[in-house]
């Protein structure tokens, strides 16, 4: 029918528009499309989006839950597979009652989850699928990227150019693919399950969904209780032999339309003149219904190839390549400094803002270009993101993760404001330094630092001439970082970052 292709079609675009945002390393794409972020639904509740809760709102009273068919990511990914899982079944569900202690003790949870521990990007459906997009399959996007660049480069092209690739978590990793297996095969056994027992954005909308002008109905007259369409439906909320479909279940996928050759179930105004059924029907009238066949989305099967190859991918041991100075001397990694308090990005205003706001979605890191931020291995900031600088360091100009954050847990800077941000200060430790370990110049922090807030003083007082070390000026220190990544000592920096718990303009 024209209403299930139209829903697909719209499906469609929108979860691999989505999908590109969490894959884009660039930011380019978010110029364009970084409105879809914004319009999920707990991203929007999060930053007070007060238009898109109301758009939303409406959305769902009007038209019944499009949201989670349409504009969520792991809504569609649950159709992708819960298709794929029961290709070879013709009548692959049934009618079971609504679970609602379980949904409603499950949104309950939700909620103190993140009143109290603001840990509610565990069960946000943006936010489970943003993740495991970000770890299974960016990897792949930024290895062909790379292929790219290699031929582009020998036909003296920059068209693309090389990236590097590191899994920026394990523990994080991990999580994010259980996650995501977990909704996988919840789809692939019963459909809609995790939408209508455990997603809370799910519940909302589902009583919300209730009142709603269109819904799917059945019309009784017409109905000889074949229960074609109930053993269609993926969200086991057709009552074919009670005529009745739980609107609070139902995600507006119309599956079942075009599964009734008497035309007794439809999407109509729910609230105008209701048939009532005059004469029995014998269920021998009823006409056979085609099976869609296997083809109608074969290329599910290739988002599979590519999900497999993306776990392997990531899981497989990485050999990392010996760094070397001018070919003669191994060059040693640093090691994440131990932190008093942990780097938030600028705009997220401090730590407790960022707790508080923050649902994991790790759309900031897929497009952080200086590879400064990863995701906490805290148990309370777990997922959320933090800064550390042994990759690169937060240059002033760059404003890239506040610009994509949709749920107002990093705000939209500036790069004027972004130069004027203290989000910690810079600490010298006097054991590490080069000229007092190994008696040689440097000035590397100095020379480097884009705030100007680090000097050059002899460490000797009474003798002018002596070594020079660094001093900071910890009130124009801005705390991106550029002294404690240029710094050649090694495994540790010299000199490094201090978060402050709540930043301040200087």
């Amino acid at each position: 029918m024209l209403m299930k292709r139209l829903r697909q079609i719209s499906a469609a675009v929108c979860f691999t528009l989505v999908t590109l945002l969490f894959l884009d390393f660039t930011g380019a794409i978010h110029l364009w499309l970084g409105w879809l972020a914004k319009i999920q639904f707990f991203p929007a509740v999060l930053a007070l989006n007060a238009g898109v809760i109301v758009f939303l709102v409406l959305l769902t009273l009007v038209f019944g839950r499009v949201y989670c068919s349409v504009i969520c990511p792991l809504g569609v990914f649950q159709d992708l597979a819960a298709r794929f899982g029961h290709r070879r079944k013709k009548l692959p569900y049934a009618f079971s009652e609504s679970k609602s202690w379980l949904r409603y003790g499950v949104l309950a949870v939700f909620l103190v989850l993140a009143a109290v521990f603001h840990a509610s990007a565990w069960l946000d459906p943006y936010a489970i699928y943003g993740r495991a997009a970000n770890a299974l399959l960016q990897p792949l996007w930024m290895w062909g990227n790379n292929v790219l660049a290699y031929f582009a480069e020998r036909m003296n092209s920059y068209a693309f150019y090389s990236v590097e690739v590191w899994m920026k978590g394990a523990a994080v990793f991990a999580v994010s693919f259980v996650m995501i297996l977990a909704v996988a095969v919840l789809a692939w056994r019963g459909g809609r399950t995790y939408c209508n027992a455990v997603c809370p954005v799910g519940t909302v909308l589902g009583m919300l969904s209730r009142f709603s002008l269109f819904r799917i109905t059945v019309d009784t007259s017409k109905c000889n209780g074949c229960t074609l369409c109930a053993r269609n439906c993926k969200a086991s909320c057709i009552d074919a032999k009670a005529h009745r479909v739980d609107a609070s279940r139902c995600v507006m996928c119309f599956d079942c339309l075009d599964k009734c050759s008497r035309g007794a179930i439809g999407y109509r105004f729910a609230y105008g003149k209701k048939a009532v059924r005059t004469e029995p029907v014998s269920a021998g009238r009823q006409k056979p219904v085609a099976d869609e066949g296997n083809g109608r989305r074969a290329f599910i099967a290739g988002t599979a190839v590519m999900f497999a190859s993306a776990v392997s991918a990531q899981v497989a041991k990485k050999v990392e390549p010996v760094k070397m100075d001018g070919g003669l001397a191994d060059i040693i990694g640093k090691k994440e400094p131990v932190r008093a308090t942990p780097l938030t990005p600028p705009g997220s205003v401090g730590a407790r803002h960022m707790q508080a706001h923050c649902t994991a979605c790790q759309l900031c890191v897929s497009v952080c270009p200086n590879e400064v931020l990863r995701p906490s291995r805290r148990l309370d900031t777990f997922m959320q993101p933090y800064l550390s600088y042994e990759r690169g360091y937060c240059r002033p100009e760059c404003t890239k993760c506040s610009e994509v954050c949709p749920a107002g847990a990093i705000l939209k800077i500036s790069r004027a404001d972004k130069s004027s941000i203290q989000i910690g200060h810079a600490v010298w430790v006097k054991d590490r330094c080069i000229p007092l370990t190994d008696g040689q110049e440097c000035g590397n922090c100095a020379r480097h630092c884009p705030a100007g807030a680090i000097t050059m003083i002899p460490s000797d007082p009474s003798d002018p001439e002596s070594l020079k070390i660094p001093a900071v000026d910890a009130e124009r220190c801005i705390g991106c970082g550029a002294c404690e990544y240029l710094c050649p000592a090694r495994p540790l920096s010299a000199i490094y970052v201090e978060g402050h718990e709540v930043h301040r303009v200087i």
